[in-house]
């Protein structure tokens, strides 16, 4: 690192270190004595506006540091630097130039004079020192009085300078180009003021320092070169803005020469037993270096910086072990801060700008990682280190003096950011490479949730070792800092939820490790923002919400969908493999209906160990996607299996029975046979129908089981909402399979109905609407069919559910009633009766009621009751004679239709609602009555044709 740009001249830290000490020997010589050269104290005056040359008195030159040191620095105090260390022996410290003086300096320090002590500091030999010293003699001599300013030191030292003073012809040469590249340097590299192109000496010069590079130099009082060198570096050296010749040489303050010189001289200020320690003689050695000023050029303000910037680069050429540099750089700061703001040297505003640039640089960089600089117990040097990279930004922004703290609140919050950023990756790859280290061991949490748990920790460290800190120039230090944690957490996630398609355990834990990360962050920023001016509505707008919630609730809502789709394709694909066998299944269940209704158990099962806060919330939508899919099954479950009127034959035409021909319209061989040991057949007799009764029952039975079990499922799902914490939301679980269940009671219905009308009207065909009633009544009754239906009554007592056994038997019951009273009413040419078969069609209805009785084992009595007044009704009408049917008919109609506009009455219409004083029903009995009354007003009435 150099600020004060390139000096353009090979020389040597050596070449350079011995001319400085040349000039500060010069600036503090005596004149006119032979006594030995020493330096005077100036710790009492505290003259520093005195440039004169002095000499020494005796008393001076006896005084020693032991003196010096019983005064405490007040240049150390003031910059807050310790005390020199103790713990450490300086014999174990010295080296180099210091081996001489190792001794004096440990056993009788006391008696080392302040001239010593620079000289040792500065790492220049006794040989050296001598050699300066009697050089300076002989030029005082020479010329008695004249200050060092009016002299170009260098070039008297040349002259004055003998090879006898040096141990060898080679030391000699060198000092001698040492001496001729200061004036290069001084002259024509960096003059005081800016050479003119038009004048000769510049050129001279440059010949002449051409020349002696190749050939030393004469530099005898009569030689000619040396002559020639004179006039041209004091043509040179004592230029002034006006032209005309100054009393003062300007020969080693132009910049950046001075300040490299200078910066060599304070640099003595630092004990060399251990750099990265002020000595407690630094006031004393000030005060020395500073009469250097006149010859450099210094003044008060180039030495603020140069001394800032000599504190600040001995911390780090010291491998930054020493923090009170820092904190003396830092008072130094608010001093250069003073000179810049009342300052318009445009050299001093350049070496200022590079100067500070550096700084800012060095602080920057420590503070975009502060995590990895400062800890708690080094927070001091962290006020420090921000306090000088915010006065060096804020000095380099001159354009912005009335937004300083615009300025410092910037910078803090590109650091917190960059900083935060930094440790964020640092704690990522840290879980990172844990994991990968024990990716053997089973972890019981996803990294993204290790790595919010990490952060949540990092975040409080931030508010509570360094957000104090960074407050001094930021009013919401911790609300940036969470802010970026949370933004940069925020690409993770989103990362991380990109990458799956499914709801996982896994997933769930890292959403809501999130989701408290969130909140653990929002809450300190807002606590940490609350004395702000926007109440920290900034920084928390600044944070766009996870919204875990909807993720989670997006991705259950996924989770439920997959599974609903899952359960639906298996219900349409096994559905078609169901055979419904009864005998396979023991009569009970359907093998697919478990399967579904333990495919939904388990989904319940399952969403209840996701581990997520909603369960009540999605609960509805997830028990909705299974009813549906139990409600297809249900429906497919008794698709195809009939109804009522499915099996319900169609109505014959209504026509009349010939008087007094009862068997007339009978062949013989066309009568059914009524032999007494006759066996009926079923209409169907494949026993593997797909829809045969037994696999009817067993559908029955499927669809009680699966209401029976919507129940359990039902207490189930509460039982985990308690579980699970959600006792006050049981409710969420009742009512969800409603329409599984009203399906199931629907189907239910439509299969008991389908299956006791199949019984009735297809399977029992044969000794119902083939055989009851035909020819002769008496001969045909309905033992048959009771027979029948006792076989079927005992197949549904064995398959079908005890619970759903009435409801079946009964719709039997209701199918035969109205099976019995279509024969009566609608059984077409073959059936015709007599006022004396009454009696005979009474007495089979009471067998077929006692049959569904049982001796009280079959229906209950008050049930059969219910549902036989319609049939009795209608066997009342048979009992009743042909004029007052006819009479009840017209009566009937009448009512039905009021006073007929025509003279002939209407035919009643068929409507099915069978009853002793429904016009059809009366109609119908006098169409099958052999009676010529019935047939004549038949004929009469309504011109029904006789049966074929």
């Amino acid at each position: 690192m150099e600020p004060f740009g390139v000096l353009g001249v090979d020389l040597s830290p050596r070449d350079l270190r011995e001319t400085a000490y040349e000039i500060l020997v010069g600036a503090c010589r005596s004149s006119g004595s032979g006594r030995r050269l020493t330096y005077v104290s100036n710790s009492s005056s505290r003259d520093r506006s005195s440039q004169q040359l002095s000499p020494l008195s005796s008393s001076s030159v006896q005084r020693s540091l032991s003196t010096l040191e019983l005064d405490a620095s007040a240049v150390k105090k003031e910059l807050g630097l310790k005390g020199r260390k103790k713990n450490k022996s300086d014999a174990d410290r010295l080296g180099g130039a210091a081996s001489e003086v190792q001794s004096n300096l440990v056993r009788k320090r006391a008696g080392v004079t302040v001239g010593e002590l620079v000289r040792v500091q500065m790492r220049v030999s006794e040989q050296t020192d001598s050699r300066i010293r009697r050089g300076l003699l002989r030029v005082a001599a020479g010329q008695l009085g004249r200050r060092i300013e009016s002299m170009v030191l260098p070039l008297e030292l040349l002259q004055h300078l003998k090879p006898s003073d040096f141990t060898t012809q080679v030391e000699y040469d060198a000092c001698q180009k040492r001496i001729l590249k200061i004036l290069e340097a001084g002259l024509l590299l960096h003059p005081h003021l800016p050479l003119d192109n038009s004048q000769t000496a510049p050129q001279r010069l440059r010949q002449i320092l051409h020349t002696a590079s190749q050939k030393p130099i004469e530099i005898g009082k009569q030689s000619e070169s040396m002559n020639i060198l004179r006039n041209v570096v004091t043509s040179l050296a004592c230029r002034s803005f006006d032209g005309s010749m100054s009393d003062t040489c300007h020969w080693a303050d132009g910049i950046p020469l001075n300040l490299y010189l200078y910066r060599i001289l304070l640099q003595a200020c630092f004990d060399i037993t251990d750099e990265s320690s002020v000595i407690d003689e630094v006031d004393e050695v000030l005060d020395q270096i500073k009469k250097t000023w006149v010859v450099l050029g210094i003044n008060q303000v180039f030495h603020n910086l140069c001394f800032l910037w000599v504190l600040f680069n001995q911390y780090i050429s010291t491998g930054e072990i020493e923090d009170d540099l820092v904190f003396a750089t830092e008072k130094m700061m608010v001093e250069v801060e003073k000179d810049a703001n009342s300052t318009n040297d445009p050299a001093y505003s350049k070496i200022l700008c590079s100067t500070l640039g550096l700084v800012l640089d060095w602080a920057e960089k420590m503070l975009q990682r502060y995590h990895e600089t400062f800890y708690r117990g080094n927070l001091d040097l962290m006020r420090s280190v921000l306090s000088l990279g915010i006065s060096a930004a804020q000095i380099l922004d001159s354009g912005k003096k009335n937004k300083e703290l615009d300025v410092a609140c910037s910078r803090v919050d590109t650091y917190i950011r960059s900083s935060l950023r930094s440790a964020f990756s640092q704690e990522r790859e840290k879980v990172i490479s844990s994991r990968k280290s024990s990716k053997n061991q089973r972890s019981p949490l996803p990294l993204l949730s290790i790595l919010a748990q990490n952060i949540c920790d990092l975040a409080f460290n931030e508010k509570e070792i360094y957000s104090s800190v960074l407050k001094r120039w930021h009013p919401v230090p911790t609300g940036v800092a969470v802010a970026t944690l949370h933004a940069c957490f925020a690409k993770e996630l989103k990362r991380f939820v990109s990458g799956i398609s499914e709801l996982t355990p896994e997933a769930i834990q890292v959403l809501l490790a999130a989701e408290k990360l969130e909140k653990d962050l929002v809450e300190m920023a807002v606590a940490d923002s609350l004395d702000s001016e926007d109440g920290g509505k900034a920084t928390i707008q600044e944070m766009a919400p996870y919204e875990t919630q909807a993720v989670i609730k997006n991705f259950v809502k996924s989770w439920i969908q997959t599974r609903v789709d899952r359960l639906r394709e298996w219900v349409d694909r096994n559905l078609e493999q169901e055979e419904w066998n009864p005998q396979v299944n023991k009569g009970r269940f359907a093998p697919s209906a478990v399967e579904v209704l333990r495919i939904m158990d388990e989904t319940l099962e399952a969403f209840f160990l996701l581990p997520i806060p909603m369960h009540p919330l999605l609960l509805p939508e997830l028990m909705c996607g299974l009813d549906q899919c139990l409600e297809n099954y249900i429906v497919k479950a008794k698709s195809g299996c009939g109804s009522r009127t499915t099996f319900i034959p169609m109505l014959p035409p209504l026509t009349r029975c010939a008087a007094a021909s009862k068997f007339s319209p009978f062949k013989k061989k066309d009568r059914v046979p009524t032999s007494p040991g006759r066996k009926f057949q079923n209409g169907n007799k494949h026993e593997d129908d797909f829809f045969s009764v037994p696999r009817l029952c067993l559908r029955i039975n499927t669809l009680y089981n699966i209401t029976k079990e919507l129940e359990a499922l039902e207490k189930r799902t509460k039982t985990n909402l308690r579980k699970s914490g959600f006792a006050r939301d049981e409710n969420v679980a009742s009512g969800n399979f409603v329409i599984s269940v009203s399906s199931c009671t629907e189907g239910m219905r439509q299969l008991s109905e389908a299956s006791a009308y199949k019984i009735v009207f297809q399977e029992l065909r044969p000794v119902l609407g083939d055989y009851l009633y035909t020819g002769e009544t008496s001969s045909s009754r309905i033992e048959p069919f009771l027979q029948e239906v006792e076989r079927y009554l005992e197949i549904i007592s064995v398959t079908v559910h005890e619970r759903v056994r009435t409801r079946v038997i009964t719709d039997v019951m209701k199918a035969s009633f109205e099976g019995f009273m279509l024969v009566l009413l609608a059984g077409g040419p073959h059936r015709v009766f007599a006022l004396q078969d009454a009696p005979v069609i009474e007495e089979d209805f009471k067998l077929l009621t006692d049959l569904f009785w049982s001796n009280g084992d079959g229906l209950p009595l008050d049930l059969i009751d219910k549902l036989s007044p319609t049939v009795t009704g209608v066997i009342s009408l048979f009992k009743t004679g042909t004029d007052e049917l006819v009479e009840q008919l017209k009566q009937a109609v009448l009512d039905s239709n009021g006073a007929p506009a025509k003279s002939r009455m209407p035919l009643p219409p068929t409507t099915g609602q069978w009853g002793p004083n429904e016009p059809n029903t009366i109609l119908r009995v006098l169409c099958n009555r052999n009676d010529k009354v019935a047939s004549k007003f038949l004929k009469r009435t309504f011109d029904l044709p006789k049966k074929a």
